[in-house]
């Protein structure tokens, strides 16, 4: 019989801790606080204390958290924002929506983050900032990417959005959580992030008061005082029923990447040595948190490997089948086919096995021998 994986169990994560869920959902529904309560504002507390970050400014998603911060700091239409080309719609949705202008840069072959090799050559007199993203749970090169900015005056909004508790160590041993390294940012809490709540969810991370005031701003109407309208802003609300169990699950965040941690661990040790797959480089300055497991499958066909695994009823990701340089949205920022190789080769190798907090050590070695097998008649 055919067992049933998950790619993400958050049934299993939720009896584990329901009581708690149950008891803080409850509450909120007694208190009729759905918007604006309490758990919010402990929730933007619980989490900066955890972040060891000053303030942080709660939204309605993770995109919103991008746009917002992009308001935040002023950037103006033709405005360039430099952003890499392997990553979620999302990050370069933000910076369109604004009539902000993407420029796509590769990634580096051995991490996927931003390849800050080729910033240099693509700044400009219109470059206002830049967006690293810590891919799939570990950090871009953070202090590269400072440099460099601070080298052009550019703005630095980082998009943690898979890397939620993640550490990055400087070359002087200051050690800060993905997402308080850059003047923002930005995570989301959609419900398979590792702190994920029951709907959608977002925020904003901030070290400066002035700039907090212009993300809590821009979010809510561009208001200060009710009915006074100080700057032109949206509405983008974390409710309080998704606070109230972000503030349980905040709890067991390091629990939970620990869980991911090890399920990684085991991963590689069975992959390591095989010639057909490629294990997942750790970037030598950040921890790495594991939203995705992703490999890289060499010598056969990664599509091929998909349906071997789905025959077997293990299921997979690809995370991203289609560079956003390719995107029809967005080509009148690419420059074609062959302009950035390492993310159009990733698009074609990359493949994403099951990776939760819940996963049981039969359930992987199941997953583990369908990947091994599925290879070996594909080789």
């Amino acid at each position: 019989m055919i067992p049933s994986i998950p790619m993400v169990d958050l049934k299993g994560q939720y009896q584990k801790i329901k009581p708690e869920v149950d008891a803080a959902i409850q509450q909120v529904i007694d208190t009729t606080a759905f918007i604006n309560g309490q758990p919010v504002k402990d929730f933007a507390v619980e989490l900066a204390n955890y972040l060891n970050v000053s303030k942080v400014v709660p939204c309605g998603n993770g995109t919103d958290a991008l746009q917002l911060a992009f308001m935040a700091l002023g950037l103006q239409p033709e405005d360039e924002v430099l952003v890499p080309s392997h990553t979620y719609v999302a990050t370069a949705e933000a910076i369109a929506l604004l009539r902000l202008k993407p420029i796509f840069v590769d990634v580096d072959p051995a991490t996927f983050t931003i390849d800050v090799s080729q910033l240099e050559k693509l700044v400009g007199p219109k470059t206002k900032a830049i967006v690293p993203v810590h891919l799939y749970g570990q950090c871009a090169d953070m202090e590269s990417i400072l440099a460099f900015a601070k080298k052009h005056g550019l703005k630095v909004i980082e998009d943690t959005a898979q890397a939620i508790g993640a550490d990055y160590t400087f070359s002087d041993g200051t050690v800060k959580k993905a997402g308080t390294i850059g003047d923002i940012g930005c995570t989301s809490f959609f419900p398979s992030k590792n702190l994920g709540c029951f709907g959608d969810g977002g925020a904003m991370i901030v070290n400066d008061e002035d700039l907090a005031e212009a993300c809590r701003l821009a979010a809510n109407h561009g208001q200060t005082i009710k009915y006074h309208h100080d700057v032109i802003g949206c509405n983008s609300r974390l409710d309080t029923i998704q606070a109230a169990v972000l503030r349980v699950k905040l709890k067991h965040l390091d629990e939970y990447n620990a869980a991911r941690q090890q399920v990684a661990k085991r991963y590689d040790e069975a992959f390591k040595d095989n010639g057909y797959l490629k294990v997942p480089v750790r970037e030598p300055k950040s921890t790495h948190v594991f939203h995705q497991y992703t490999l890289c499958v060499e010598g056969i066909d990664r599509d091929a490997l998909k349906e071997k695994l789905a025959e077997k009823g293990v299921p997979s990701m690809v995370y991203y089948p289609v560079p956003l340089h390719f995107q029809k949205a967005y080509a009148q920022h690419g420059n074609g086919k062959g302009s950035m190789p390492v993310t159009e080769k990733l698009s074609e190798v990359v493949i994403s096995l099951p990776i939760h907090t819940e996963m049981e050590a039969d359930q992987q070695e199941y997953i583990i021998e369908s990947v091994l097998k599925s290879v070996l008649e594909l080789s």
